[in-house]
Parts: C-alpha cells; sequence; structure tokens
C-alpha cells in the first residue's frame, strides 16, 4: 500500500472538518490572528502540515483572492484528502464564521449599544493585537535566515510602511529576489564543488 493511501486512511474528512471549524470557533481576528492555534492544531498535534508550509501559504494568501483562513484550510485538506478534502476543511472552517454572524445579525440592533458587550469587543482587540505580534516575530525568526533575506526585510518595511504600496507587489518583488538569490547561491555552490572536485 503506497504512503499516499495511508494518508487518506489516516485523515478522515470528518477529522479535516471538525479540526478547521474548531478553529474557526476560537479565532478571532481572522488572518494572522489564527496562526498560533492553526499551527498547534495542524502542525503540533496532527502532523498535518509543516511550520514551512503554513509561512508559505499565509504569504501566497496575501496576493490571491479570498480569506488566509480558508486558503490554509483547502490547502491542508487537498493535500491529504485532495478535492473532497479541500471543501471539508474549508466547510469546517466557515461554519462557525458563518453561524455566529447569522446569529449576531439577528439581534445586532438590540445589543451593539451595550457598553458591557462594547468594553469585551476592546478586549477581545488588545488579545487578538498581542497574537499577532507572536506571530509577526515568530515569522521574522523563521523567514531571515541570513544576510540577503535581512536586506529584503528592510527594503520591504521601508516600502510598506513609508511608501504605502500594496503588498501584492511586495510579495511579487519577494518571488523575484528568491529566484535570483537562490540561482546566485546555486552557482556559488556549484562553482565550490567543481574547485573541490579538482583539488
Amino acid at each position: 500500500m503506497s504512503d499516499e493511501n495511508k494518508t487518506e486512511e489516516r485523515v478522515s474528512l470528518f477529522s479535516l472538518f471538525a479540526t478547521f471549524a474548531k478553529i474557526g470557533l476560537f479565532t478571532f481576528g481572522g488572518g494572522l490572528a489564527m496562526f498560533p492555534m492553526l499551527e498547534r492544531e495542524v502542525v503540533t498535534k496532527r502532523g498535518w502540515a509543516t511550520n514551512e508550509e503554513i509561512v508559505e501559504m499565509f504569504a501566497i494568501g496575501q496576493c490571491t483572492p479570498g480569506i488566509i483562513m480558508i486558503n490554509e484550510a483547502t490547502f491542508v485538506g487537498y493535500k491529504h484528502r485532495k478535492t473532497l478534502g479541500g471543501i471539508a476543511a474549508t466547510l469546517g472552517a466557515i461554519f462557525p464564521s458563518l453561524v455566529i454572524i447569522l446569529l449576531i445579525a439577528t439581534v445586532l440592533t438590540q445589543f451593539k449599544e451595550i457598553e458591557e458587550v462594547a468594553m469585551a469587543f476592546a478586549g477581545i482587540r488588545v488579545a487578538v493585537s498581542a497574537m499577532v505580534t507572536k506571530v509577526v516575530l515568530k515569522l521574522v525568526k523563521t523567514s531571515i535566515i541570513d544576510v540577503p533575506t535581512a536586506i529584503f526585510f528592510v527594503i520591504a518595511a521601508v516600502l510598506l510602511f513609508f511608501v504605502s504600496i500594496s503588498p501584492i507587489y511586495v510579495v511579487l518583488l519577494g518571488i523575484c529576489l528568491g529566484l535570483i538569490f537562490g540561482k546566485a547561491g546555486k552557482g556559488l555552490n556549484e562553482k565550490k564543488e567543481e574547485k573541490e572536485e579538482e583539488k
């Protein structure tokens, strides 16, 4: 039996749905705010993806249509159970939000002006800010691995904070620089190996 078949038997469609429904239910703020729970549930507990894959999907999600959470769910689901897995994981990710928003919409006009509710949401925003800060610091540690990546980090930060350029162009620039530095590094390694062989 192939490894792929073993993986498909190990990861059920219900598990994909339930896991991403849990992530969607307990994630406030979306985007980067869901990274800690995504990492714990998908990477640490179940081993469905690696940290590198999750980070790469975040980067791709910045320049593709759709919500990052949905992109991540679709990727992980498809990786293990192809199309059905992608559908199951995606439905799981959107199910809690759909139900909660429908419930809130029915009573929003009744409680949105309540002081306690406003205070609760203010507290949630602070907690989400702390979570996003933690994720950003972790992404920096795993992404800046050498001098070229450090230089591009500075360039990207300047473009985003001071030039107000679209993140899409920053990501595209990152792709180009990654290819350039990658090929340059590969060429240097090949030359080094050739010199060692000559010796």
